[in-house]
């Protein structure tokens, strides 16, 4: 039984989790979705990056009763890009169990999002404003909430919306099944909750502080559509003996390791899909030197023990930061000196500065390395190359071949087409690779495949 069924989660919400690609719950995962699936009102303190989407939109998508035209869940955030991330993600892992998530916040057409709502969404994700412009117009009605959930509380708060909240949760039912979530319990949040949820149950993302002094950690911001060549231009670079390419999901690991195959390094995969023979098989190969890369999965770097990384790759940021420890300690072992380099996109600055509070240690900003620069780095590492076979004993028969072409041929032109034909150069050969962070996607109930009810 793997980590996520003994969760209690029903097997439509377990096929939309590893069709996703996750393998096991983050800690608060773990410790809030049997609390939310019991009843209970819980308090989660979880910065963002911890998997708390997840945490309580399990449980609320297990509660929907799709056959329903009501809204029975209702998710209050604070800003406009907070609720769409987070109807997206919903609507990811409702998918199986048909249950309907709709983004309403403001800087977006009212009109358009009524039209949207007539389509009768499970669940509404807004922010305070709007959420309140909807209630006064009736196009919202808050009668059938079974279970609200109040993200980011502490940041709603600094934010001025106290009044809005209570307003809105003060039209919810009262037997209301009620979950918070925030990065900081302060006072306000305090009197808040005391307000308004019924013996919540307080759980913490458990996060120690880990230092790990002897890996350089750099980060990128790199659009999606140009990861792919990035790292292709940093194993170039840097060519480096041993690397690990961490992924998210096992997709995307099956992806990058067919990818980096057809540019021309020798790379191998493994996640949580390989059966134990499959994974004894690709590691003894990595040990053995026989592929330089490996790309994995988070399961796959708490299990992993294996020495001579000299280079870690966060191709996705974890969605846990506990993961981006145990992910960069693969590399900087037994008193060596490691690298680790993440990669992100502008929505993840703020899972960027919560690894960088686990860790205690700035992560410093790295600049994108170019065909250029893969390059230069190809060229000096064969010239270096060649001055160490310089060291070693060459055979009489090579010496001659070597005094015949000095009798007619330039020795600089000889050993520059020398250099030439050794160095590698970085391939530009087109790859598509699936995005996991693209633009935001419009509302699954605005697509022609979501058909509208009919009103009885």
């Amino acid at each position: 039984m793997s980590a996520f069924e003994k969760l209690g989660l029903s097997l439509e919400s377990l096929q939309a989790i590893y069709g996703l690609g996750f393998e096991e719950p983050t800690p608060i995962q773990e410790k809030a979705i049997p609390l939310a699936l019991a009843g209970s009102d819980v308090v989660g303190q979880a910065p963002t990056g911890t998997g708390k989407t997840a945490a309580f939109g399990l449980p609320i998508i297990e509660k929907i009763t799709k056959d329903s035209d009501h809204i029975q869940g209702l998710v209050i955030v604070p800003t406009r890009e907070l609720a769409i991330q987070v109807a997206e993600e919903l609507n990811k892992i409702g998918e199986y169990k048909k249950v309907r998530t709709l983004p309403i916040y403001g800087g977006q057409d009212i009109m358009r999002q009524i039209k949207l709502l007539k389509s009768r969404p499970h669940i509404v994700v807004g922010t305070p404003g709007r959420l309140m412009d909807h209630m006064r117009r009736r196009t919202v009605r808050l009668d059938n909430i079974s279970i609200v959930v109040l993200d980011e509380a502490d940041e709603m708060l600094n934010m001025g919306f106290i009044d809005d909240i209570k307003f809105i949760l003060g039209e919810i039912p009262k037997d209301r099944q009620t979950l918070l979530f925030s990065a900081s319990i302060t006072k306000a949040v305090e009197n808040l909750l005391k307000q308004f949820m019924h013996e919540p149950i307080l759980i913490k993302a458990s996060q120690r502080n880990i230092t790990v002094p002897s890996i350089e950690q750099y980060y990128l911001e790199v659009p999606e559509r140009k990861k792919f060549d990035t790292l292709c231009n940093f194993l170039d670079l840097h060519s480096p003996e041993g690397a690990i390419v961490f992924a998210r999901t096992k997709k995307r690991v099956d992806e990058l390791n067919q990818a980096l195959n057809h540019r021309g390094y020798s790379a191998g995969a493994i996640h949580g899909d390989l059966n134990q023979g499959q994974r004894n098989m690709v590691m003894k190969q990595f040990r053995s030197g026989n592929i330089e890369i490996l790309v994995a999965t988070d399961v796959a770097a708490r299990g992993l023990d294996i020495e001579g990384v000299s280079h870690v790759f966060n191709y996705d940021i974890p969605q846990d930061p506990e993961s981006y420890v145990h992910r960069i300690g693969r590399t900087g072992r037994a008193g060596r000196k490691g690298a680790a380099f993440t990669f992100i996109t502008h929505r993840e600055q703020e899972q960027l500065r919560v690894i960088e509070q686990l860790t205690q240690r700035k992560i410093l900003r790295h600049p994108i390395p170019t065909l250029t620069d893969a390059l230069a780095g190809q060229q000096r590492i064969t010239v270096e190359r060649v001055l160490k076979a310089t060291n070693e004993p060459v055979s009489s028969t090579y010496k001659a071949i070597a005094e015949n072409l000095l009798e007619d041929h330039d020795s600089v032109t000889l050993l520059a087409t020398a250099l030439k034909l050794l160095t590698k150069e970085p391939s530009t050969l087109p790859v598509k690779l699936t995005e996991e962070h693209s633009k935001p996607k419009k509302p699954r109930q605005a697509k022609p495949r979501h058909r509208k009810r009919k009103r009885s």
